[in-house]
């Protein structure tokens, strides 16, 4: 027999030790990437086509200042408050994630470093604010925003992360799947804006009845970043290149498209016309819907819960929402209520029917109890499917409970200090009055024709 030897490249060295799968960091990395590319640039760009043009600055800027600020906090107290040995059942120990020693060793996967891990969790607490300023655009006070993030960041996101998401939390102990942020993030964001608009207040009464997208083409290629970035977001939660990562991608675009053309559908057979925004909200109700079940759900439930995402979300906003008191007066300016909260409900409810035993186990691996209520009755265990239909019921009251009042508290004290709303004269003028600077700087509209310039 020949003799056999490794590749120098493949031999554990100081700088890969033996721990370290390559493949599975190599994948984390790039995961983590594709979710930082949904915010920045692919909300940031959403954002800023979607809004009127006066706004199209301060609507892509407040993302951009989420992402920066909800890093340093992330790694100053974040990431240890969210996935930190336990304090209480709800939050982890304080601390820091930026010395050596703690950031190269093995993460609890133990297929890659805390570092790897520091950062990919880092990409999913900044699109949650970010998400949450879709709520907020063409009225929020900048400088009450800047206080709003780190605060919000360090006193709910990390409760819920910690509860839901870290090994100790008392929801991941009982048994709420949430394979990779319905409830984290999208549940949480939609709740926490709805609940941070009623606080801030209205935009101008002109504004509300009429905010036309600037540029619908520069919005569909934020959509698109959003869509694409989410084969990273759903498919990195598995952390490791494994076929559950695989079926969790499948899944994923599965969804957000039948969703897309649900929704588009019902735009068609009730108001005559192809909505491209309404196909860009079937879009994004699908790819939420689907994130907490990504992976532990078949194909062809991934089919029904589009079909759910794109009506149910549809029928809350166009039917619902026009007949409440409390929806009409709140102003959420990206309907990030509907398109985050109610379709991650959606998403957790039809987990705890669709969820499979066989991939709960490759994604949960000693969890064996995990068992959607259809396969608990179809195999003799109605108990158990019973019983997680209610874990993910009681997450989704802890879940609201914690971002109402957590958000509510947090904007009555930066009012202390900034006001929440900007005046009614800066709200006339937009971008130039909060920033001193406009999007788009055209002859007439900007900077002035200058013949001696030429």
């Amino acid at each position: 027999m020949a003799n056999f030897s490794i590749p120098p490249n493949w031999l554990p060295n100081e700088s890969s030790p033996d721990w370290m799968n390559k493949a599975d960091n190599a994948w984390q990395l790039v995961a983590a990437t594709m979710v930082g590319l949904q915010s920045v640039p692919g909300l940031i760009i959403l954002y800023g086509g979607a809004v009127k043009k006066k706004w199209a600055v301060n609507s892509a800027f407040m993302a951009l200042y989420a992402f920066a600020s909800v890093l340093v906090c992330w790694v100053c107290w974040g990431y240890r408050l969210s996935f930190g040995e336990k304090f209480i059942p709800i939050w982890g120990q304080i601390g820091v994630a930026l010395e050596q020693d703690y950031l190269l060793k093995q993460a609890f996967s133990g297929s890659f470093p805390v570092s790897t891990m520091v950062f990919f969790q880092f990409v999913f607490a900044a699109i949650t604010l970010i998400l949450i300023a879709g709520a907020l655009l063409g009225r929020m006070n900048f400088y009450a925003w800047m206080l709003f993030v780190p605060l919000w960041l360090t006193f709910s996101y990390t409760f819920v992360a910690f509860s839901i998401w870290s090994l100790d939390g008392w929801l991941a102990v009982m048994g709420l799947i949430d394979y990779s942020g319905g409830y984290v993030i999208h549940l949480s964001s939609g709740v926490a804006g709805f609940t941070a608009a009623y606080w801030v207040g209205p935009r101008l009464t002109k504004d509300r009845e009429r905010f036309p997208p600037n540029n619908i083409i520069l919005m569909l290629a934020g959509a698109g970043l959003l869509w694409m970035g989410w084969t990273g977001f759903n498919g990195g939660d598995p952390y490791s290149v494994s076929i559950d990562a695989s079926l969790a991608v499948l899944n994923t675009h599965i969804c957000a498209a039948t969703s897309l053309l649900t929704w588009l559908f019902l735009d068609i057979v009730f108001f005559r016309k192809a909505s491209v925004i309404g196909a860009v909200q079937g879009m994004i109700t699908g790819l939420v819907c689907i994130t907490p079940a990504a992976g532990v759900v078949e194909g062809w439930a991934a089919i029904v819960m589009g079909l759910c995402s794109g009506s149910i979300p549809w029928f809350t906003m166009m039917v619902v929402h026009k007949r409440s008191e409390l929806l009409q007066k709140v102003d959420d300016t990206m309907a990030v209520f509907h398109t985050h909260a109610i379709a991650g409900c959606l998403g957790g409810i039809l987990t705890g029917l669709f969820a499979k035993p066989s991939l709960c186990n490759l994604f949960y691996a000693k969890y064996a109890h995990y068992v959607g209520l259809f396969y608990g009755l179809s195999e003799g265990r109605a108990h158990a499917g019973f019983r997680q239909i209610g874990i993910q019921l009681l997450g989704i009251v802890f879940v609201v409970g914690v971002n109402v009042v957590v958000t509510s508290l947090v904007c009555l004290f930066v009012q202390l200090i900034f006001p929440l709303r900007m005046s009614d004269e800066d709200m006339e003028i937009g971008d130039d009055a909060i920033h001193g600077e406009e999007a788009y700087a055209i002859w007439g509209d900007g900077d002035k024709l200058d013949a001696a310039s030429y």
